[in-house]
């Protein structure tokens, strides 16, 4: 017992050490983060230090398992390295809102006429109108000079409709000949048309705030920039969301990028241009001949390309747009597949961080494609490891004893995590995290290595938007991967529990057991995933807002442009179902009263009392439709999630393994 409580005594030293230092300090300040990071790395480099001369190099030529516990110990060095990069990049830390303010009050303090011009590309190909036209209404309210600013609709599919309708709306509808190199070569044709200083990139699914242009081109003052890269935001739930019953409790899958690891790596000037939300200087594309279209992923090429002419990409952390995340498993994995294959295609070309010139060696390391390449092989090998142990006695290294196991990777893991939890504390959860990206593993892991033989084999595929998720779905071949490897791992654990069928014996069984019983919790949360809910192409905002429906008063707590929900006082009685509803920036519009509910309201909106509310339809006319965009996609309202209820993200999996949902 005493053994085993000395091999604690690192896990303990690095608990006391985040409760008296990180989780005191802020996460934002450079010399705390590089403290904590420093700390870490040096856990992880005495773990495998401790993993390469106890458990690897002793290991004596026995054949098979020679081979086995050499090549665990291999993809665990890619870990480390991996980790190791995650260290450096996230030890430093930069918000620049601030200078944007300062910034901001010289560019604009010059008369209008001297401002630079503006044109806005919005790249399209199959997008129906409802995606388009809040883009392009939100396009055309930006808060910016109207002679100095045009909006041009990049049609790859030469659509009548929407020229008509740009025609309507004052955008310029641009088409070509032919889809030759997909969006990359759409927008070159944009720039063949357009004249702008600057431009402006926003996909036909997201709607640019009225200030994005007042907080991004102040940094073109600086000469050696070119481009200022926003955050993505969303107003959907994403698929693992929606899927693990997560809605309102649990963001969006990106928001560790975007909003931790994106603003880290632009202060190393390692940051890069995502595609959208974007806005770059036209001289900087001139100087690269356009657009990139050596790669299905232009806009890190784009990157890339410029770096090696000496301009750099900076990122605003400020949330400037709002746009659709992918509706369905089948538009999370084209969009996942197409990053990961792009990523990798630039270790092939002349202007990749490879062979580009006029990169340093920090920013050659920092653009490989190190991520896509490691994390899936290592979350594979983390399911596989146990059931190769438990089937045919197959050691991952050379074991020593429990208490050298607890001394060295408990210390790691426990370090790690709050780490984690410190940088990331509304992002992260170990036991989420560690299931969406098992989930993605089973079709990720194919595409690298098929990226890796074939790099330039699938041609680009646009991200399905627009289509939702009407019905229930199903993705088969993952669940099919996921509930094989639960009973293979399941199997493992029974024929060794009865002592006629063990296959091992020894000290690691015991550690091979908890392990294999974490990967089955983790893989039955992942299977969840692959069952998609049915959710309508419906976007309503929660918001709490005076209204009056025939002029008794209520409130507003859901709006979207066609819906509204209204809560009023439980005696309220209503003579017909048309209403006339009016709230602030509208004159008051015809509804129709479809149904009414009754529960008690939140304390958040009012106190603990009884509201009937109203469920409104209404079909808003153009002017007031445009209006309605402007205000419920431009920069009023958002869907972000600012905070996680850990015990509601734990019910809510619950009752989803039981196929039910909770609303909160």
């Amino acid at each position: 017992m005493v053994q085993y409580l000395l091999a604690l005594a690192p896990t303990f030293v690095v608990l006391a050490l985040f409760l008296l230092g990180p989780f005191n300090w802020s996460r934002h300040h450079t010399w705390t983060r590089a403290i904590t990071c420093a700390f870490v790395g040096a856990i992880a480099l005495r773990y495998i230090l401790w993993r390469l001369t106890q458990t690897v190099l002793p290991y004596p030529y026995d054949g098979l398992n020679f081979y086995w516990v050499w090549f665990v110990f291999i993809v665990e060095m890619l870990a480390f390295t991996e980790v190791v990069l995650f260290l450096v990049l996230m030890s430093r830390y930069v918000d620049r809102s601030a200078e944007a303010d300062k910034l901001a009050r010289v560019f604009f303090a010059r008369n209008e006429r001297e401002l630079p011009t503006v044109d806005v590309f919005i790249p399209t190909y199959n997008e129906p109108l409802d995606v388009l036209e809040r883009t392009i209404v939100g396009a055309l309210s930006l808060d910016y000079p109207a002679d100095k600013l045009t909006v041009y609709v990049l049609d790859d599919q030469r659509r009548d409709w929407l020229k008509r309708f740009c025609e309507e709306k004052n955008a310029i509808h641009v088409t070509r000949g032919d889809n030759s190199h997909a969006k990359a070569g759409n927008m070159n044709n944009g720039l063949k048309v357009s004249s702008g200083d600057f431009v402006a990139v926003f996909d036909a699914d997201f709607v640019p705030y009225r200030n994005f242009l007042r907080r991004t081109l102040p940094f073109f003052s600086d000469e050696s920039v070119g481009i200022v890269q926003t955050p993505q935001h969303f107003f959907n739930v994403d698929p693992v969301q929606s899927n693990l019953g997560l809605e309102n409790i649990w963001p969006d899958e990106q928001r560790l990028f975007f909003d931790e690891i994106a603003p880290s790596r632009d202060v190393w000037d390692v940051s890069f241009c995502c595609g959208s939300c974007s806005i770059a200087r036209r001289k900087a594309i001139d100087a690269i001949g356009g657009f990139p279209t050596e790669s299905i992923t232009e806009d890190l090429l784009t990157t890339l390309s410029m770096l090696n002419m000496g301009y750099k990409t900076r990122y605003l952390n400020e949330r400037l747009s709002m746009g659709l995340a992918a509706e369905n498993l089948t538009g999370y994995f084209v969009q996942r597949e197409r990053w990961c294959q792009g990523g990798i295609q630039t270790l092939y070309l002349h202007n990749g961080p490879l062979r580009g010139p006029g990169l340093s060696l920090f920013q050659r390391i920092m653009f490989l494609p190190a991520s896509w390449l490691v994390q899936y092989l290592v979350r594979f090998m983390i399911l596989i490891v146990p059931i190769v142990y438990l089937w045919f006695g197959l050691l991952p290294l050379y074991f020593t004893d429990i208490a050298d196991y607890v001394s060295y990777q408990i210390p790691l893991l426990t370090a790690y995590f709050l780490l984690m939890l410190w940088i990331t504390p509304t992002r992260y959860l170990p036991i989420i995290s560690s299931a969406v990206g098992t989930f993605s593993t089973f079709r990720m892991l194919p595409t690298v290595v098929s990226s890796l033989i074939r790099p330039f084999g699938k041609p680009f595929r646009v991200t399905p938007k627009g289509s939702g998720n009407e019905a229930n779905q199903f993705d088969r071949y993952t669940f099919t991967c996921i509930a094989s490897l639960i009973a293979i791992t399941a199997a493992g654990l029974l024929i060794n529990i009865v002592p006629e069928t063990t296959n091992v014996q020894g000290q690691f069984s015991p550690i091979a057991a908890l392990w294999a019983g974490i990967n089955i919790i983790v893989l039955i949360i992942a299977s969840l995933i692959c069952f998609e809910k049915p959710r309508r192409l419906f976007h309503a905002f929660k918001l709490e807002e005076a209204a009056t429906v025939d002029g008794i008063p209520g409130e507003v707590v859901s709006l979207a442009l066609d819906k509204a929900v209204v809560a009023v006082p439980v005696e309220t009685q209503f003579q017909s179902r048309s209403v006339s509803l009016k709230f602030d920036g509208f004159a008051p519009f015809a509804a129709e009263l479809k149904q009414v509910t009754q529960r008690r309201r939140s304390i958040a909106r009012g106190g603990d009392k009884q509201a009937y509310y109203l469920h409104l339809y209404f079909d808003l006319s153009k002017s007031d439709r445009d209006r309605m965009i402007v205000k419920l996609y431009t920069g009023e309202y958002s869907q972000d999630i600012h905070d996680i209820d850990k015990v509601a993200v734990s019910v809510n999996l619950l009752l989803r393994s039981f196929g039910r949902t909770r609303t909160l």
